[in-house]
C-alpha cells in the first residue's frame, strides 16, 4: 500500500460507551447479572495518511444516529476505510485495546477483515523502554513537555453520549482529537528510543540508505556493532536519535 516514498501511517485513539449491566449488591462486586447492552464505539479521531488535521469521526456525524443513539455502524464504516488505506497504524495501548475493540466492532458489524498492517504502541515503548513515574499518555506527556489531556467533566460526559446528547458528543470529538496530537508528539520523541519499532524501510521502493524508524538520510557512522559471527557498521539517525546497523564489514 505504499506509494512509493513512504509508508501511509496513521494515529488514532478511540472512545467507547460503557456496558449497561443489572448488579447485585454490593456494588463493589461486580459481576452482572444480565447485560441490556454491551459496549460499542462513540467515535475516534486520526491523522489519515498524507493529511496533517485531525479527523473526528462519531456517531451524530451518520444518519443512522437519529433512529438509534448506539448504532456505531457508520463509525465503524469509517475506520474500515481508515485501517484499508494504511501501512502502519499507531496508538496508545493501541495493541491491547483501541485494535482489538475495532476489529470486534467491525466483526459484530458484519464487515470483512480489513488488510494486515503493521503497528506501534507508545504504551510498549514506555514500559520496555522507561520506567517513568506514570505510562499514561497525559501524564508522560506532561512530563515531557508536549502538554496535557484536555480538562472534560468525566463520567458526566461519557453518561451524554450514552444518552445521546449531541453537546456531549461534540465535546468528546474535541477531547479525543486533543489526544490524538498529543499522540503524534508522544511518538515522534519516542521512535528513536524504541528498538523494536517497526521499520519503515521496506515501505519505500527507493534504494538509498535511510534511518528505520524516521526514514531520514541524515544519519552518521559511529564505529562498528558485533553480533555473534558478524561486524556491521554502526549508524546513527541525526533526527530521531535512533541506532541502527549499517553494511556488513568484511
Amino acid at each position: 500500500m505504499a506509494n512509493g516514498d513512504s509508508p501511509r501511517i496513521t494515529y488514532i485513539d478511540i472512545e467507547t460507551a460503557p456496558i449497561l449491566a443489572a448488579i447485585w449488591p454490593p456494588l463493589h462486586e461486580t459481576n452482572a447479572v444480565w447485560v441490556e447492552r454491551g459496549t460499542y464505539i462513540y467515535g475516534f479521531a486520526a491523522i489519515w495518511p498524507g493529511e496533517k488535521k485531525v479527523r473526528t469521526h462519531f456517531l451524530p456525524d451518520y444518519p443512522n444516529f437519529k433512529k438509534d443513539i448506539h448504532d456505531d455502524r457508520g463509525v465503524c464504516g469509517e475506520l474500515h476505510k481508515l485501517l484499508s488505506s494504511c501501512d502502519v497504524a499507531i496508538a496508545h495501548n493501541g495493541d491491547r485495546f483501541d485494535l482489538k475493540v475495532i476489529r470486534s466492532r467491525l466483526f459484530l458489524n458484519h464487515f470483512s477483515p480489513p488488510p494486515p498492517i503493521k503497528t506501534v504502541d507508545t504504551l510498549k515503548i514506555l514500559r520496555n523502554v522507561f520506567r517513568m513515574d506514570s505510562n499514561k499518555l497525559d501524564n508522560f506527556c506532561r512530563a515531557a513537555g508536549i502538554g496535557g489531556k484536555r480538562p472534560n467533566t468525566g463520567v458526566d460526559l461519557w453518561r451524554g453520549c450514552y444518552h445521546g446528547n449531541t453537546k456531549s458528543f461534540g465535546e468528546m470529538a474535541r477531547y479525543c482529537a486533543r489526544d490524538v496530537k498529543l499522540l503524534r508528539e508522544a511518538h515522534l520523541m519516542l521512535r528513536g528510543w524504541a528498538p523494536n519499532h517497526v521499520d519503515l524501510r521496506p515501505f519505500r521502493r527507493r534504494p538509498d540508505a535511510a534511518c528505520p524508524a524516521c526514514l531520514s538520510t541524515n544519519f552518521q557512522m559511529r564505529g562498528e556493532r558485533v553480533s555473534r559471527t558478524r561486524a556491521y557498521q554502526s549508524l546513527h539517525c541525526q533526527d530521531c536519535g535512533k541506532w541502527f546497523p549499517g553494511d556488513r564489514i568484511k
